[in-house]
């Protein structure tokens, strides 16, 4: 569903606070050397013969005349017996001098070598591989060791997949699935100073068995049926995980009266004792962690996060209450009010939905460009969608086309559409631990039905609805065509400038490549002088970049086919591989690379208009980022420390001492190539997602930050302003 825009994307650009770093860009407008070495090789591969070119002409050379002069080798011999020859003087060349002194080249070698990530720890003695070297390690330090294979990533909370919210879920799961199986109507969830409390009133752990299952992986209820049938864990690690990556995990279950508590520190068992409670309780089982710093470092819970979840889980169970920090989050209608929420009056009809006993889903259709989906199964977000979410929308072209006994197409049908949809699925197979992408293929054929199915009977009871649906349809079938035409004469235009997008430098590898693929990421920079650092500094199987020429025009109100007219945003979107759908998109991710002024932010305002107005699912599902490069560089003579903020930069001055030099860094030219590649390196990259609280807010923020409101906008300006005072530059 997306999150809270980044500050870069909303006030703090929009409000463009003053900042009084001078504006130094610079204008290394010098092409790139792996394009000059390209264009050469290319040449000179031109230059040379082809195999059979060499073939034809040394049998014609076989075959020809003896020449005068010349012996059977070809060799000229018509001056061998003369008496005088006239010789001109050989040209001396001038010495070879290297461009770097040897002991420049070897700087630079201990320089590379030092950013080694490997180069960090001592290298040991490799002792000898024997029977004594095979090491046995349990669950929980397995966990610990490689988390990333059960949480899926970790971060410090500032994303909202970041591994302390996935620790969250996986406790808040068990009561739900408590609450499917029709027992526990609330539950109570507590974040506060990064210590987590959640108590719910199901069944109670069997007593005998909490420490088991809290610290014994594939130990469990999960894989029996008869007592939960509708899980989203069904692997047996999650409040293992949860234990194993807590510095403090403690669990208390109560059952009529009796109850058991253990307290682990770091997956290990510190306490344990089972007894009969003094006051009788409802029954129920209590949790309380806290993530340890020494896997997640220094972290903190954003609130908007845990919140979203809240909601996600009272839509998804009607009726049951979630209460955080005090706070009610209850749903009666279900998607229906998800969409409701999302969208508010924005709907072209009123919001449809179906309920059965295993499948739900609720649609409308917008004035919006795109797509956007919310897809669930058994209440867990999949957020990559998966085999449900491909069974709805063949389902849903299928209805339509059924209940207007016509043939029309699926980009016409879905133009617009937001949709949200909850698969109830008895044995799920999801694609990583973080189950963000459903994968079982057993289900498509049953959802397609009963979506076509419910559909059609929706349609039936919702003439006026349907006839609404109708006119989108053949609205977005008109748009269409009018749209193919203009990008046939773009096209057309492009091919006689030039066959290449110019702007482009390409990487090897793209979505859809496979592993290597995913990993995949486009830079948009702000002209040469950035991505000619970029180039020198990118890994080129992954990491493509594209140069804008400046600031691109504000699109906030123009029509799709001003779009493909403007020359510079339709070579970018033919870059990324969505001039004809999204869903071509080539690359992981969008990465929005300007500097850190006043000019870097107004462009950055500028193509997340760009996005959010004309390709919003790019941003609803976490393709588009903001590059994070450093604000301030402190050094000696024999360190530089970059620093992402105030509070590192003062550490960084005071592990240096009072000798040491601070510089504040503006754009992304300025920083020496050489050492541009740890900032955008996939292991240390530092990547802001561009994300949205509710798509309902989207066409509010655009109005008033990119719209026509002048004077309002120049209040809100003068009102948040800060002075130079203020501002820690």
């Amino acid at each position: 569903m997306g999150g809270k825009i980044s500050k870069s994307a909303g006030t703090k650009a929009a409000a463009t606070k003053a900042k009084s770093a001078s504006k130094t860009t610079s204008k290394a407008a010098a092409k790139p050397a792996a394009k000059t070495q390209s264009k050469t090789t290319a040449k000179s591969a031109a230059a040379k013969p082809s195999a059979k070119t060499t073939v034809k002409a040394a049998t014609k050379a076989a075959t020809k005349k003896p020449t005068a002069g010349v012996d059977e080798n070809g060799t000229f011999r018509a001056w061998d017996n003369a008496k005088t020859v006239s010789k001109k003087p050989v040209e001396k060349k001038a010495d070879f001098v290297p461009g770097t002194t040897a002991e420049q080249a070897a700087k630079k070698l201990a320089a590379a070598k030092a950013i080694d990530p490997g180069a960090k720890s001592a290298p040991k003695k490799v002792a000898d591989y024997t029977d004594d070297q095979i090491k046995h390690l349990d669950a929980l330090e397995h966990i610990r060791l490689r988390s990333g294979m059960y949480i899926g990533r970790l971060g410090d909370g500032s994303n909202q997949n970041d591994g302390i919210y996935v620790l969250l879920k996986e406790v808040i799961d068990n009561s739900i699935d408590e609450y499917i199986m029709g027992f526990g109507k609330k539950i109570e969830v507590s974040v506060k100073d990064n210590r987590v409390k959640v108590r719910d009133y199901g069944r109670g752990i069997p007593l005998g068995k909490v420490v088991e299952c809290v610290s014994e992986i594939n130990t469990g209820a999960k894989y029996n049926d008869d007592v939960f049938q509708f899980s989203v864990g069904m692997n047996g690690v999650g409040t293992k995980a949860v234990n194993a990556l807590s510095s403090y995990f403690r669990v208390i279950s109560i059952r009529d009266g009796e109850c058991c508590e253990a307290v682990f520190e770091k997956g290990k068992l510190k306490t344990q004792r089972t007894g009969k409670l003094k006051e009788k309780q409802p029954n129920g089982t209590f949790f309380e962690f806290v993530p340890d710093e020494e896997v997640f470092g220094k972290y903190s819970f954003n609130m908007e996060y845990v919140e979203r979840r809240m909601w996600n889980y009272a839509y998804l169970n009607s009726g049951l209450t979630l209460k955080l920090n005090g706070q009610d989050f209850v749903s009666h209608n279900g998607l229906l009010d998800l969409l409701q929420n999302e969208i508010e009056e924005e709907s072209l009809y009123p919001v449809g939905s179906y309920t059965g006993e295993h499948l739900q889903f609720a649609f409308t259709h917008t004035n919006a460009y795109g797509e956007n989906y919310f897809s669930f199964v058994n209440g867990q977000h999949t957020s990559d969608g998966g085999t449900h979410l491909n069974a709805f929308k063949e389902g849903f072209l299928k209805g339509v086309n059924d209940f207007f006994h016509a043939n029309y197409k699926s980009e016409d049908v879905r133009e617009g559409i937001t949709a949200a949809i909850l698969a109830k699925v008895k044995d799920p197979v999801f694609e990583s631990q973080t189950k963000n992408k459903l994968g079982n293929t057993d289900i498509r054929q049953w959802i397609v039905s009963e979506t076509q199915s419910g559909l059609d009977d929706w349609l039936h009871k919702n003439p006026k609805a349907a006839e609404r649906l109708k006119e989108k349809i053949e609205h977005n079938e008109k748009m269409r065509t009018e749209l193919a035409s203009v990008k046939k004469l773009v096209r057309e235009q492009t091919k006689k400038n030039s066959i290449r997008i110019e702007k482009l430098d390409d990487c090897r590898y793209h979505l859809g490549d496979g592993p290597k693929g995913a990993s995949s990421m486009i830079f948009i920079t702000e002209g040469l002088s950035a991505s000619g650092v970029m180039t020198h500094s990118r890994d080129a199987n992954t990491q493509a970049i594209f140069s804008l020429r400046g600031k691109p025009e504000n699109m906030y109100g123009k029509k799709q086919s001003d779009i493909i007219k403007n020359d510079e945003l339709f070579q970018l979107m033919s870059a990324l591989g969505i001039e004809d759908s999204v869903e071509n998109l080539r690359y992981s991710k969008i990465v929005i690379a300007t500097d850190a002024d006043n000019d870097g932010f107004h462009i950055r305002n500028l193509l997340l208009t760009f996005f959010l107005g004309y390709f919003e699912e790019l941003i609803t599902t976490g393709r588009v980022f903001i590059l994070e490069t450093p604000l301030f560089r402190v050094r000696t003579k024999k360190e530089n420390i970059y620093c992402y903020s105030e509070d590192e930069r003062d550490a960084a001055q005071k592990q240096l001492g009072k000798s040491s030099e601070t510089s504040r860094f503006k754009g992304l030219g300025e920083i020496n190539p050489s050492e541009f590649k740890q900032f955008i390196s996939p292991e240390t990259i530092h990547l802001t997602p561009v994300e949205i609280s509710q798509l309902k807010v989207i066409p509010q923020l655009l109005a008033f930050y990119m719209g026509k409101n002048t004077p309002e906008r120049r209040a809100f300006i003068e009102k948040n302003l800060l002075s130079n005072a203020e501002i820690d530059v």
